[in-house]
């Protein structure tokens, strides 16, 4: 498996990687919260741009992306539109959806763009394709707020990820009972012990699956997910909490 090499972080090596959204309505509550992380262990900072309320004028978002690239200096920063069919904040069609993570990974001023894989093969390959041409990398993501599918279709949605050219696959699953968490962490395993050769994301959501954020360098998942105020997500610890806990598993490994 070959790391992904993003500004001085090593995504696939060692410790699990945190992220941490920011998921303000304006402006200015984008970069408060970007400041905020100068107090906290964040190696990538991940702008939820469908929480912001301009997001739909493109002159707007590359506006709080050239602000968020000079608070953030030089953490790494994912920007992320997720849409509401995938738990996000609105809807985009793919024309307006494609522009968007293009225009950013364009911009200058983001390392990562997040791509929903079941945006349309089509779509989601030029995507791919134009990030990569800008120098970005690509995380792409499947989230199942309803249910857990069974091990052999989580195995089989990171592939085609994978195959897509995603340089990070992404999939975040909802458990209803511990054998479900089981069934995620099984997946993680299988991946990248038979066909992964790059990081990969997994967790399962809720409280029941928070363990899943926890055990990353166990199974195989290469970052997690820790909430600084708001989590953008059921289930997100806190950054101070998760920071302690992963090191302390990395100490006894």
């Amino acid at each position: 498996m070959k790391p992904v090499k993003v500004r001085n972080l090593i995504i696939g090596e060692g410790i699990p990687k945190i992220c941490v959204p920011i998921v303000g309505e304006t402006k200015e509550d984008i970069l408060a919260q970007a400041r905020s992380f100068a107090s906290i262990p964040v190696d990538v900072a991940e702008w939820r741009a469908d929480w912001f309320a301009q997001v739909f004028d493109m002159e707007a978002v590359l506006d709080v992306l050239k602000d968020l690239r000079e608070v953030l200096g030089d953490t790494a920063l994912l920007m992320t539109f997720r849409t509401s069919k995938e738990g996000g904040e609105k809807a985009m069609d793919e024309k307006a959806y494609a522009q968007l993570n293009i225009q950013a990974a364009q911009s200058g001023f983001v390392d990562l763009v997040d791509v929903e894989v079941f945006t349309g093969d089509e779509i989601v390959s030029q995507i791919i394709k134009e990030a990569h041409a800008a120098g970005v990398k690509v995380v792409a993501s499947n989230h199942d707020f309803e249910k857990t599918p069974d091990q052999e279709e989580l195995v089989n949605r990171l592939r085609k990820m994978q195959a897509l050219d995603a340089d990070i696959p992404k999939i975040a699953v909802m458990p209803h009972n511990q054998k479900d968490v089981l069934t995620l962490l099984a997946a993680t395993e299988e991946m990248v012990r038979k066909y992964a050769d790059r990081p990969i994301i997994t967790m399962s959501m809720a409280g029941t699956g928070v363990i899943s954020r926890l055990c990353g360098e166990v199974f195989g998942s290469a970052l997690t997910f820790g909430a600084a105020a708001k989590a953008s997500a059921p289930g997100q610890m806190g950054v101070l909490d998760l920071h302690t806990v992963l090191h302390l598993l990395h100490g006894a490994l």
